[in-house]
């Protein structure tokens, strides 16, 4: 195997486990909880196939829903961002991603981080959206949708620069 793939398989097995075992546990306010798991997703290179990226989104999103006994609602949340990933790429980083030069270790970080914080939001909003699924309760689906994903976001930030980003 190499070293690309090695990364990959470390990186799904150690979020997966980040999430069921910690994030899974962290409830603030009764509603916050972050989902750090998404961050395969958004890092997942991009040059690699579209197909294979949705295809681990699925595998990744059926494991967290294993886990946490949820019936689907992160397997869909993670395809739909999966499916939607090049649209928000070229939206946060232009032409870098219209050359397929992106290197997620030295982007800038603003860019980054709307990257991060549209796709974590459109995240939440599938997956809160599926899990409460009564549009009487829309209030409470963009409540949760809003606040866990500032404070997913701000999680994954912190890991982002924390782990992966290069001086």
């Amino acid at each position: 195997m190499n070293s690309k793939v090695t990364n990959n398989v470390i990186r799904f097995i150690l979020l997966v486990l980040a999430q069921v075992l910690i994030c899974n546990n962290i409830n603030f306010m009764g509603y916050i909880n972050p989902y750090i798991y998404i961050l395969f997703i958004l890092l997942f290179p991009v040059k690699d196939s579209r197909l294979q990226v949705i295809f681990l989104s699925f595998l990744i999103g059926t494991t967290i829903d294993m886990f946490s006994d949820s019936g689907g609602v992160h397997a869909a949340a993670s395809v739909v961002i999966a499916y939607a990933r090049p649209l928000f790429l070229k939206f946060s980083f232009g032409t870098l991603y219209e050359y397929q030069t992106i290197k997620f270790s030295h982007t800038d970080l603003g860019n980054l981080t709307i990257y991060v914080a549209t796709m974590t939001l459109l995240h939440h909003l599938v997956l809160f959206s599926l899990e409460i699924f009564n549009i009487s309760n829309i209030l409470q689906i963009l409540q949760q949708t809003l606040f866990s994903g500032i404070f997913t976001l701000i999680i994954c930030v912190l890991l982002i620069v924390l782990f992966g980003r290069r001086k």
